[in-house]
């Protein structure tokens, strides 16, 4: 069958779809434009299938922060290769998943594929780049009596979504201070906003390593418990946001820096909450715990 330019090119602006995928499409498909299009998003679930057990580990993270930083989204796409993430067809599907969670605030992956056709996109998109994608974590945030504040480290492989609360009025010194606090987690990695969160597991298995490095350096038996104590309030001083030192004036903690912006602007606001993505993290629980200080 005679497959014209006009046609191909027809079928590529419909689908973004190679040259070459579109002529064949159109032959498989007699050159019925609908089905041709069929045939490519089938040709992306083909591709999907076969590309399963391929490690995705490259990709974006974005955020996004709207109606007067009231309400936020981080979100982490995921591809193989980091020439696919920076291509117009990833980054293109990117912005429109983390649109999406804002709009329209699904609750889970497997609701967001099912929403606006993302799903339906996500199998283009693979067609297209010939990669496995996949969409592997959202965390959508709402602020009621707080704003929110992003930060995307350069490159788009590291962001966070910090949570103030107790704000009432929003002005640039109050960003200036959240975007402080958010390139804080982006650099220091801590495990939650304050030492309460930290969970019991979490503080028995360092408490019984630090008695045992102790016992095994010949320290006393009867000391070993304060030993172990004191290594502990250092791990909170380096895993606890509001206890380490703020990475531009180690001379001050990030708990100091908040009563300092509080005195100065006549202000009470707290630090409830934040959610650090970085691509391909194994562990994928980015979720500081939340409370008062």
């Amino acid at each position: 069958m005679n497959i014209t330019a006009a046609q191909v090119n027809e079928l590529r602006k419909k689908t973004g779809a190679g040259m070459m995928d579109c002529k064949k499409a159109l032959i498989e498909a007699e050159g019925d434009m609908g089905k041709a299009v069929e045939v490519l998003r089938k040709k992306g679930a083909s591709v999907a299938s076969k590309r399963a057990e391929k490690a995705a580990n490259e990709g974006l993270v974005l955020t996004k922060v709207i109606n007067d930083n009231k309400l936020g989204a981080i979100v982490e796409v995921n591809c193989e290769t980091d020439f696919v993430a920076n291509s117009t067809d990833f980054t293109g599907f990117a912005g429109e998943v983390i649109d999406t969670v804002v709009s329209k605030k699904p609750a889970t992956v497997e609701e967001l594929l099912k929403t606006d056709s993302i799903g339906e996109k996500l199998n283009e998109i693979v067609g297209k780049v010939g990669e496995k994608t996949e969409i592997s974590r959202f965390k959508l945030e709402e602020a009621t009596d707080g704003i929110l504040v992003d930060y995307i480290h350069p490159g788009a492989k590291l962001g966070v979504l910090v949570k103030l609360d107790n704000v009432k009025e929003n002005n640039n010194g109050l960003s200036e201070f959240g975007k402080d606090i958010a390139m804080q987690v982006a650099a220091m990695n801590p495990l939650c906003v304050r030492r309460e969160e930290v969970t019991k597991e979490t503080i028995d298995k360092e408490m019984e390593i630090y008695k045992a490095v102790a016992k095994k350096e010949g320290k006393p038996e009867n000391i070993l418990d304060k030993i172990a104590q004191g290594k502990l309030n250092k791990f909170y001083q380096e895993n606890c946001l509001l206890e380490q030192a703020f990475i531009k004036d180690n001379s001050k903690t990030i708990a100091n820096l908040l009563k300092e912006f509080n005195s100065s602007n006549g202000m009470d606001i707290k630090i409830d909450k934040f959610y650090r993505f970085h691509l391909g993290d194994e562990n994928k629980s980015s979720e500081s715990g939340s409370g008062t200080d």
